[in-house]
């Protein structure tokens, strides 16, 4: 194979109104935007670290509404307080937490209905 993919280098995905949920997920996630942009860059610090790439079947609900095409999964320190943070900023937040040997996870919406998942890793 002449070449390969290493690893995720961004993730892009429209919105109604990019720079207010820009800051929304700034607010909440703590996403480091750049000033005055609808974009920022994450750096990892951590060892070992892995970004997983899936493709799900077309009919699948684990990305939300049928209409969803994408899901983003953050990285978290404490999924709880994570969880917590977003209910308390009126966020649809999923009950279920579901946990495995490589961490846990959550889920919750955005202000334009683009679902995420929280990943706490062990």
């Amino acid at each position: 194979m002449p070449g390969r993919a290493l690893g995720i280098g961004g993730v892009f995905f429209k919105a109604c109104d990019p720079q207010k949920l820009a800051e929304w997920y700034r607010k909440h996630l703590g996403v480091p935007l750049d000033p005055g942009q609808c974009y920022g860059t994450f750096k990892s610090t951590m060892a070992n670290e892995v970004t997983v790439w899936s493709a799900f079947p077309s009919d699948t609900s684990y990305l939300g509404a049928a209409e969803s095409q994408f899901m983003i999964n953050y990285r978290v320190r404490n999924l709880d307080a994570m969880l917590n943070q977003l209910r308390a900023a009126g966020a649809e937040v999923d009950d279920r937490v579901e946990e495995y040997g490589y961490g846990r996870f959550g889920w919750a919406t955005d202000p334009e209905g683009n679902r995420f998942e929280l990943w706490e890793p062990r």
